[in-house]
């Protein structure tokens, strides 16, 4: 499960005030949810595109902090796709950053270099 954060000044709930709205018009019907960090996350058990096997987002609530956005993308394995289905590869990358974007407001260049300035500031210093 990763977890994103929203630009500076802005709130998840801001950006996507239908946040399961948005992950079903992204991604298909939710089937059911699953409480991660004490909140409970969309769960869709059966994602439109064919790449992915199971998709779980949602908002994720912190005493004294803004929310973050959590989501998991659990991808099929590209062995057991038809040709058809990895058509639909291009598809599920856009749909991901598509969300993503929406979400928080940074583009996959931006989430990236955030993703490492948090393992750098984790890792111990020796």
């Amino acid at each position: 499960m990763r977890e994103y954060k929203m630009r500076r000044g802005e709130h998840l709930e801001d950006r996507m005030p239908d946040l399961k709205a948005s992950v079903e018009d992204y991604f298909g019907p939710i089937t059911e949810t699953e409480e991660f960090k004490g909140s409970d996350l969309y769960v869709v058990g059966e994602p439109d595109n064919p790449v992915f096997e199971r998709i779980v987002a949602g908002a994720v609530s912190y005493s004294g902090k803004k929310d973050k956005l959590a989501v998991d993308f659990v991808e099929r394995d590209p062995t057991e796709l038809s040709p058809d289905d990895l058509e639909s590869a291009g598809e599920a990358v856009s749909a991901k950053n598509e969300f993503l974007l929406e979400a928080t407001g940074r583009d996959a260049k931006s989430r990236r270099e955030s993703l490492k300035r948090a393992v750098e500031d984790d890792s111990p210093d020796f």
